[in-house]
């Protein structure tokens, strides 16, 4: 199982940024996907999921009504869509693909969230 994630940058409050997440290597109905993100200093949280299992999503409070996660199967890729980004967004954002048993992780992109 692979996952490569992208999108990552430099930008301003205010703006938006669309990370993307390329998964290959698996063949299952029952996972959950989707983004954690860890500031310096801090410990990896997760933001946003989405659980194919039972076809829930979660968002962290933090990010309600900004982040938007989205899926194209065709593309085994899941997207993170990120509005009204605030400095506290500042972070390096992982894709994770949780199975039953086992967790796979992207390498990380880095969201940089600054005027």
């Amino acid at each position: 199982v692979q996952l490569q994630a992208s999108g990552g940058g430099l930008v301003q409050p205010g703006d938006s940024l669309r990370l993307s997440c390329s998964v290959s290597g698996f063949t299952s109905d029952d996972y959950a996907i989707g983004w954690f993100r860890q500031a310096p200093g801090k410990v990896r949280e997760g933001i946003s999921c989405f659980s194919n299992s039972d076809g829930s999503t979660f968002y962290l409070d933090a990010v309600k009504g900004r982040f938007t996660i989205s899926r194209d199967n065709a593309k085994n890729t899941v997207y993170l869509q990120m509005d009204s980004l605030k400095p506290e967004d500042t972070a390096i954002y992982y894709c994770n693909l949780a199975l039953p048993g086992y967790s796979y992780w992207g390498q990380g992109t880095l969201v940089t969230v600054s005027s």
